[in-house]
Formats: C-alpha cells, structure tokens, sequence
C-alpha cells in the first residue's frame, strides 16, 4: 500500500529540514562503531575490572572478541507499581542470553518518578527534568564501552523518552525497549471519574475518594487508563522498539516473561556481532518519528508526547514540529476511545485486537511506513502480528483481521473521528497544542472573559469560594519549564468539568502540562513562548476575553494589539522553587528549551 501524500510530504519535509543535523549524528555514531567489541581496546586493568564480579564462564568470554555483551539498564523500584514487575526481569533476560551464547550485566539504574503520586505536590516540578536526568544516567550506564547492545527496562511518562535519548548518543548501538505491561483492569474508569467530580464539589468525602482510587490503582503493572505510560507503550511498538505485541501483556504471566526472554535473545542478533545488525540510532529515522506521531494521533494519546518525540527526535538529528502533528491531525482518523477520550482501558483494547490490528489498519490506509525497520522483524509489517504462549516460549500468529470490540477499537474504515486527537493553535498569546479526542464538538470553541491565576491552587481556591460559577477562561501561568520545571496541572480538570456539567463555556489555557488526563474540557496547554520566557500570557489580566477555536487553530485575546503590547508583563516573584530537591534543579530551569522544543536542557 502506497504512503498517504500527506504523510509522504509530513516525512519528506523533516527529511529536509534535518538533512544536515541528521548526517551529522550519523557521521558519529557511524565513528562510534569498532571492529568488533569495543571492549577488545581497553587496557587490561580496564577490562579486568569490567569483568571482576562475573563468573568464571562470562569472563572467558568477555575476555574474547566473538560474544556480545549486553548491558541492562533498568527504571526499577518497588514502590511504583508499572515499575515493580522489573526487579525479576535482569535474572530472566541474563539467563536467556546466555542461553543463546551471550552475556549481560546490569549496567545501571535510573531514577524513576510517578506523575500520580506527586500530582500536585512540590515533587510535580521535577518531573519533566527527571527525562532529562533519566537520559544522563543511561548515558553513565553504558559509558563504560563493554556492551554490544542494551536492553532498556521502564515503562511510565518520563522515564522510556529518557531511556531512548540516552541510547540514542550510543546509537551504533542496537537497543530494545522492554516493557513490564498493566495491571488488571479495576474500579471502571467512568466510575472513578464520576467520584472525583463529585468530592471536586463537595459532595463526596476523603475515605469514598480514596476507596475509589484504591479500587482504581490496585496492584503491579501500568496504570490501565490511557495516559502518557501506556502512550509510551504503544509509541514504542509502532516505532519498532517493542517486539511485536508486547505493550500491553500482562505482568506475572507466561507470555509476559516469555516475550521477555525473547527480547534478550533478539537483541543478540541485532549486535554487530550478530545477522541483522540494528543500531538504534539508524532504526529512529523519519519514518519511525512520523510512525510514532501518527499512532499518538490515531489513538489519542498523552500531550507530553508533543514534548517527548520532539525531544527524542532531536537526539536522532531530527527536527520535528508542532506543525509536523498538526498536519498528520488532518489526515489520521481516530480510531480508539480509552479513558480519558472514552470509558474503557488498555486492557479492553488489547483484547479487542490492540497494537496489531491498530497498526494493520494503518498500513493498510497508507498511514504509516509499513517499511521501517523495527527490533522485533524486518520492517513494521511484521508488528500486524499477535504474541501467544505455547511450547514454553512465545509464537506469534498471523495478522488480526477485525476489531473484537468497536466500541473500543475500529478500523480506518469506520473512524471515531475523521481527524486526530490533538490540534495547534496560535495567536497572539503564543502557540500552543490541545486534546480534542475528548472534547465534544459544542466545547471546541469558547470565547469569554479571562481569570487570570499564577498557580493551580490559586484556581482551586476561586472554584471552592464559587467565583468561577460562570462562563470563563482559565488562565494559569508561570506553569511552563522555565518557571517552575512544567508540572502537570490533573488537579484543575474536575473542578473545571464541574464547571462544564453546571452548563457553563469553560476553558483552560495555560504554559503548564495536562498530559494523557486531558478531558472534556477544552485545554490550551504548553503555551509558548511561557509567561516567565516573556510570553505574552504574562500581559493577561482579569476579564479580557480570550477566544480559544480547537477546530479553527484560534488562541488570542481581544485586546487591540497597541494597547495588549504596551502592557507590563507580570513576572513571577522570584524564584521559590526550594524544598523537595527542587533547589538542585536551578540550573536546568536557567537552561531548559521552550517546549516547542521539546523542553529540554540536553540538546
């Protein structure tokens, strides 16, 4: 099936405008490369003490020329539930290497943050840093020149972009991204949801919202909605980084451990060393970027990814913009509804045929690069095919033919929507991106006066004294990565959907995050240029009226231009951000990017 024209342009386009970063980056890593293991150079107090605590077998054949040596490098902790299933995994992967005439050594750890426990709190603002500090501990992990190939553990919102950039400045290196799969499905989506709007309104006490929550997040494995975890997931199978099918398994399962070991031994073969030699640095072209982006839109996926695939892309030489996303918006059809775009999980859309009839269906329309390499086949083609246990090992069957569930998953051919889940707007209070796979058709436009806030509690406190019980457009500024490291504002959706419910024109605009919790409400996130860069949502004030037009890619203020530009911009008093360890993260607010960019302080 040919490619889409307009997704042929989207893919020529960033083809040409990143001609020369991109062959510069692979000029290096094609330098990086030795004849055989790096580690044959070293000296051989070096090496001895590569080798010291392994045992007599690995050393032996680490001391050689003709074993691949693969690091993990690994996101576990225990007090994450996505993250918990990993402690196991270093045993398992090390056994099946070495099963198929390999070794593996745990190579590092990186640190590994939730958005759902500090949602809210100070630790909020080191999130989006934390990609960025995943990244560098990567980088420590395999700086050592004794590995052959990687083999990635994490899962949640910062932590796999982080684990990609790091691999990605060893790019002559073949990496595989293994994932640890989501929890069973617990307390319905609706159901939570309906709970927290009605403790949002006073209705509801803290022990039924906590029951609820604990119904909800209840055991090891990924949070089963579709946020930017599970956005991840998917991002990662459709760029060929998964092997096929493997996102969405269940932890503690057969076929959840048997694609694991599947993955150590593939990576052998992708090494130089090996038949199908695969290094990640190449695998990320164009094609996979524009994969990825088309899989976010066509499922309705996590904002941050606005941030992150441009910020792994750039890691690749690659220079991706948001109009990129807008452009393949117009083109790709919305072919899922999970919770927040709809009620049901991961879960159920594995179940209805998930990754392999989703990118099926997109092959088939022309909607992706069928020929992009992968990890896992020779192109992503092959990922049209479902994982099974059998024999002690995982099979993978032919190709999902028909969704099993179209309330959840549907084909090209019957779309949610005709267009995608995420839209640009742009205006005189900057550019930003919005959700729409969840915002009705009657809530894409709104134009009423500003309230104007410098913090999330600030709007919480109007809610709960009843000065916002009126059409209105939120403001919330001083949020972005530059100001205080742009923490994902959750907390504002239920008031705001109360506001909505009570028939109310609400919307929300802002240089802050809102993530794969974007709801019904109509959200304007990562505005930029960000009020503390100088953006003009610092010469907002109370009552102008904001015009936000989802459909149309509308954001300004109706405020004539002479007297909006004369204004003085209202700046943040000082920088406050100390306590919780935000103190040590100064530097990277003095440094970071705007988020077109992809907000980050490392390229």
């Amino acid at each position: 099936m040919a490619v889409h024209p307009v997704v042929a342009e989207v893919t020529r386009r960033i083809a040409r405008r990143s001609a020369g970063t991109r062959d510069a980056y692979l000029g290096r890593i094609r330098d990086a490369r030795t004849e055989g293991p790096a580690r044959v150079g070293m000296g051989c107090a070096n090496l001895a003490h590569g080798f010291a605590a392994c045992g007599v077998q690995d050393k032996l054949w680490l001391r050689g020329d003709v074993t691949p040596n693969i690091a993990i490098v690994s996101s576990y902790n225990d007090m994450l539930s996505a993250h918990q299933p990993l402690k196991d995994y270093p045993d398992l992967l090390k056994g099946a290497i070495r099963s198929a005439g390999g070794t593996a050594q745990f190579a590092g750890g990186v640190p590994a943050m939730c958005d759902g426990i500090t949602q809210g709190r100070a630790g909020m603002e080191l999130s989006l840093f934390s990609r960025d500090v995943v990244a560098m501990a990567t980088a420590v992990a395999l700086s050592h020149d004794m590995f052959d190939g990687a083999l990635l553990l994490g899962v949640c919102d910062k932590i796999v972009p982080g684990l990609v950039i790091g691999a990605l400045s060893f790019g002559h290196l073949p990496a595989i991204l293994v994932p640890a799969g989501p929890m069973a499905s617990g307390l319905p989506n609706g159901e939570k949801a309906k709970v927290r709007k009605r403790f949002a309104a006073g209705e509801a006490d803290r022990e039924e919202l906590l029951a609820a929550e604990a119904a909800s997040y209840h055991s090891p494995g990924t949070c089963t909605f579709y946020g930017t975890a599970n956005s991840n997931q998917l991002l990662m199978e459709v760029m060929g980084l998964h092997l096929p099918g493997a996102s969405f398994v269940p932890p503690d399962s057969k076929l959840r451990d048997a694609l694991t070991e599947a993955a150590g031994r593939r990576v052998l073969q992708l090494t130089a060393l090996g038949e199908h030699y695969t290094p990640i640095g190449e695998l990320l072209d164009e094609r996979a970027f524009v994969n990825g982006i088309v899989a976010l839109l066509a499922t309705g996926g996590s904002t941050n990814h606005t941030l992150h695939l441009v910020a792994m892309a750039a890691a690749a030489g690659i220079e991706l913009t948001w109009d990129d996303f807008d452009e393949l918006s117009t083109v790709t059809p919305l072919l899922t509804r999970l919770y927040p775009n709809g009620t049901a999980d991961v879960n159920h859309f594995h179940a209805a045929g998930g990754t392999a009839f989703l990118i099926g269906e997109l092959i088939d329309a022309g909607l992706v690069h069928g020929d992009a390499r992968t990890v896992g086949g020779d192109t992503l083609a092959d990922y049209r095919r479902f994982p099974e246990y059998a024999d002690g090992r995982v099979r993978w069957t032919e190709t999902v033919a028909a969704s099993g569930d179209t309330d959840v998953l549907r084909p090209v051919a019957e779309p949610f929507d005709a267009q995608g889940g995420l839209r640009t707007v742009r205006g005189n209070l900057g550019r930003a991106v919005i959700k729409v796979s969840a915002v009705g058709p009657g809530h894409r436009t709104i134009e009423a006066p500003a309230r104007v806030f410098d913090s999330q509690e600030g709007l919480r406190e109007a809610f709960a004294a009843g000065e916002l019980d009126r059409d209105v457009v939120a403001v919330v500024r001083n949020q972005g990565p530059r100001a205080n490291g742009m923490p994902e504002l959750h907390g504002l959706t239920p008031p705001l959907a109360v506001l909505q419910d009570r028939g109310h024109r609400v919307a929300l605009v802002t240089d802050g995050r809102m993530s794969g919790a974007s709801g019904t409400v109509p959200a304007a996130i990562h505005v930029s240029p960000e009020a503390a860069a100088g953006g003009p949502l610092a010469r907002v004030r109370d009552g102008d009226v904001v015009r936000l037009d989802a459909d149309g890619g509308v954001l300004e203020v109706l405020v004539p231009d002479e007297e909006f530009s004369a204004r003085e911009p209202v700046t943040a008093d000082g920088d406050g951000t100390y306590g919780t360890g935000r103190e040590l993260f100064r530097a990277f607010r003095n440094a970071v990017g705007p988020a077109e960019r992809g907000a980050g302080v490392l390229l």
